[in-house]
């Protein structure tokens, strides 16, 4: 263990890490290998496991059923889970965002975060909209009071998992903003309740055409009048915006967590590869531009990862740290592409073929950079601290 991996890695959190690179190993990427080049669906015996191994309740406090750790351990593990299949390493986050920690009141909590700690009720996120992406605040989905109801009328895009889920957790306008520079005030979060495996009633949808991120579907979601109780909209009312900007330095880590699980596990495959694959022979991994590509690659995750690891220290010791959230999360996903990137041209030809994992992992890369806010959303928010923000 190397003298910064001292600072960080107690003997628990390293047999954390290889429990759960076993389990990746054994568990995850067998069933991405053979599934994902078919866009097949991550397995009901897949979650449950997961829900064995306690994955989905890392962030829960003890008291709902939870691990009680912290950010560090949740992006441990799912650093190890990427390496498998990066949409193994999101779907944990349907059970450990604290944002619902944060919108539910104690009666709430108690009914609710036991289930989910057990994988029996996980989230799908409907926030962004076709014409919303990083300006959150855009928002134009409405929710209007009628009687004992809330009626809810708009577009929602980029709803991963909204099939699969048990709930869907909806952000939509109960207000309009009171001026142009409080554009983010007006919104609200509504739970929404649903069967596992099907839409909520009611609400119509079609699934998007991906590239990548395959084990589960992404969805448009159109609402058409349809209704919800009062008790539906949970948390302060027309200030959501508040609860999900509070968790965005933990998202984003957990996004350079996965960043770095994929390119970790393209460095694996490209270097099994130089060893084997002989050309004018002998492997290649003799000939010095493949050893320096190798070399370039393993240097660039480990200082990802030791950037995370500062990172999830200081987001688990309370600190203000949108700033390097940031940093981590922008260098972390232009580092994997580019790994991954690299890993695919040492493979060759054979990289670019299904045969082999390296395609999955620099098609799940490129995401990594659009979404938890786009590679400029993240350049802009670390210049703006360096320059302060522009005028106008």
């Amino acid at each position: 263990m190397s003298a910064a991996e001292n600072r960080f890695m107690t003997e628990e959190r390293v047999m954390m890490r290889e429990v759960a690179r076993e389990f990746t190993m054994n568990e995850v990427l067998p069933v991405a290998n053979e599934l994902d080049p078919v866009q097949g669906e991550i397995p009901g015996s897949l979650r449950d496991k997961l829900a064995d191994m306690g994955y989905f309740g890392i962030r829960l406090p003890e008291e709902y059923g939870g691990s009680g750790l912290g950010c560090f351990e949740y992006c441990l593990i799912a650093e190890q889970l990427a390496r498998g299949w990066m949409s193994v390493a999101s779907l944990i986050a349907r059970g450990n965002g604290t944002l619902m920690i944060d919108l539910l009141n104690e009666d709430q909590r108690r009914a609710i975060l036991p289930r989910v700690a057990r994988g029996e009720y996980l989230a799908a996120m409907s926030l962004s909209e076709p014409d919303t992406g990083s300006d959150l605040a855009s928002i134009s989905c409405r929710a209007e009071r009628d009687g004992d109801e809330w009626v809810i009328t708009g577009n929602k895009y980029w709803c991963t998992f909204a099939d699969g889920a048990d709930y869907i957790v909806l952000f939509a306008r109960t207000a309009p903003p009171p001026d142009g520079k409080r554009r983010h005030l007006g919104i609200s979060t509504f739970l929404i309740d649903k069967e596992r495996g099907k839409l909520p009633d009611g609400v119509h949808g079609s699934d998007i055409p991906k590239i990548g991120y395959f084990g589960w579907k992404t969805w448009e979601l159109a609402f058409d009048g349809f209704r919800l109780p009062l008790d539906a909209q949970i948390g302060e009312e027309g200030k959501a915006f508040y609860a999900l900007a509070k968790g965005l330095d933990e998202a984003r880590a957990h996004t350079a967590a996965r960043s770095i699980g994929l390119a970790q596990g393209a460095l694996e495959d490209a270097t099994a590869y130089a060893q084997e694959r002989m050309q004018f022979g002998k492997p290649i991994g003799e000939f010095q531009a493949i050893r320096f590509k190798l070399a370039h690659m393993a240097s660039e995750i480990e200082a990802a990862r030791q950037l995370l690891y500062f990172v999830c220290d200081r987001i688990d010791q309370g600190e203000r740290c949108d700033k390097e959230a940031s940093m981590v999360k922008y260098f972390a996903s232009e580092m994997s592409e580019r790994v991954t990137s690299e890993a695919l041209q040492i493979l060759g030809g054979a990289g670019y073929t299904k045969l082999h994992a390296v395609e999955r992992y620099w098609r799940d890369a490129r995401l990594t950079k659009i979404f938890e806010g786009t590679s400029e959303i993240q350049l802009r928010i670390i210049s703006d601290h360096l320059l302060g923000k522009p005028a106008g």
